[in-house]
């Protein structure tokens, strides 16, 4: 099906989604299975009153980057000496830095004595694993914080000439694993020029390239090009929601349809599959602030 593929006219407004930033904010966290994940998965650790546990110059961070659960006290997460937000009892952070593997923007430290439990990269992918459903929360969390920011981006035009990001994902090893572990897919192609979908459908699958580009738009914007290799509507897919964004082939493009249940497989089977999705999806929530930035 075609149809009028003018990715610079906006579209019929969402409902701007106003979830908060903290883990805990979002309707999908659920603080007894991160809980039972992290002591399952992480180390226990004890912290003094104004021990910083980690900083955004990276001077006092210890080691590889963890993420935390916060058993007991509470934690003030803080940018350039400005506090941003108290995370407390059965909340998460630190997890964008591990999903990402880049420095941390922001400070964490211990308002008084607390108690929390932690995870680097290898424990969250194992955790994963065993546990599939912890890493469709923290994808869900970071999905409502990405529609907070298509939101915004949705009542602005950037300046003419912006160029969209060029998006990847997986590795050429993890498109074959990937493409192994799923119970069932389905090939589909596009023409240059084909809407993929649009905002506010019900979203059935996720898509890989495995050939062409797929232009992602938002309002007026085109914000990402997806290339081979490169995965988009996963958001409808996981938490069952509509389309945040429009679709469409910028090229002849064919493309892997995944759906839910699949999906789920192919995290229990292959939990690595999972750190690339929610990777994938901080760069974009990166790429998407540094849109509303001033002078973007």
């Amino acid at each position: 099906m075609t149809d009028d593929m003018d990715f610079t006219k906006p579209q019929p407004d969402l409902a701007a989604a106003s979830a908060p930033f903290k883990a805990s904010g979002s309707r999908f966290y659920d603080s007894k299975v991160a809980g039972q994940v992290f002591r399952a998965a992480g180390t226990e650790e004890k912290l003094a009153a104004e021990q910083v546990i980690f900083s955004e110059d990276n001077a006092k961070s210890r080691g590889p980057s963890r993420m935390y659960y916060v058993v007991d006290g509470e934690v003030m997460l803080s940018i350039g000496g400005r506090l941003l937000e108290t995370i407390g009892k059965g909340e998460v952070f630190g997890e964008m830095a591990v999903i990402t593997g880049r420095p941390r923007s922001a400070t964490a430290r211990a308002r008084g004595e607390c108690v929390v439990w932690s995870m680097d990269a290898p424990q969250a992918q194992a955790a994963i694993g065993k546990v599939p459903e912890f890493g469709l929360m923290l994808a869900s969390v970071m999905y409502d914080r990405l529609r907070f920011v298509a939101s915004q981006l949705a009542q602005r035009t950037l300046a003419r000439g912006a160029a969209a990001r060029e998006a990847t994902v997986f590795e050429p090893v993890l498109v074959t694993q990937f493409e192994r572990a799923l119970p069932r897919s389905a090939v589909v192609r596009y023409n240059a020029g084909t809407v993929i979908f649009k905002e506010g459908q019900a979203g059935t699958f996720m898509y890989l390239v495995k050939s062409g580009r797929v232009a992602i738009a938002v309002g007026a914007n085109i914000v990402e090009v997806v290339g081979p290799g490169g995965t988009f509507g996963e958001m409808a897919v996981v938490d069952q929601s509509p389309r945040t964004a429009r679709a469409g082939a910028v090229e002849e493009s064919e493309l892997l349809a995944v759906d839910r249940a699949s999906l789920i497989e192919v995290v229990k089977k292959q939990p690595a599959i999972a750190m690339a999705l929610l990777r994938g999806v901080a760069d974009r929530l990166r790429h998407m602030n540094e849109k509303l930035s001033p002078g973007a």
